[in-house]
């Protein structure tokens, strides 16, 4: 949007906008490019900050739907553990699903564990591998 004021200072040579000569406005173009690159970075950094809140939010409901996630699981298990105690002592339907929670614990730790160790070290083989490779075949062009 051009006002009257910038209108008359891009028509007018630097020169005579400012009396100056060449030094003058070597002086205000830096200038302008000092507050440019100020506004550039304030902008920047409203945009993240604004990004920032955003991801926070997201965060914040994506954990409060997890927790809501995780009393629905106990419920839900509640309600196995009743409708086994419609036909079975309450204690031997209470056993019966804790049982199963640890059936389901365990195997998940045991393939968890496994996936670790297949894991471990984290180094990037195929990188290294292939930083050799290229390497070798680099000497060999040299050569």
């Amino acid at each position: 949007m051009h006002t009257r004021s910038t209108e008359f200072e891009l028509e007018t040579p630097p020169a005579a906008a400012n009396g100056r000569g060449l030094g003058g406005a070597v002086k205000d173009v830096t200038e302008h490019a000092k507050a440019l690159v100020s506004l550039e970075v304030e902008l920047a950094s409203l945009e993240l900050k604004r990004k920032a809140a955003a991801l926070g939010v997201g965060a914040g409901l994506i954990v409060g739907g997890l927790v809501f996630g995780l009393f629905a699981l106990g419920f839900g298990l509640a309600t196995i553990a009743a409708a086994l105690a419609t036909f079975l002592a309450t204690w031997l339907a209470l056993l019966i699903v804790t049982g199963f929670l640890l059936v389901v614990g365990i195997v998940l730790a045991l393939v968890g564990r496994k996936r670790l160790r297949k894991g471990t070290p984290p180094v990037p083989e195929q990188a290294i591998r292939e930083a050799k490779l290229t390497q070798e075949a680099l000497k060999s062009d040299a050569e």
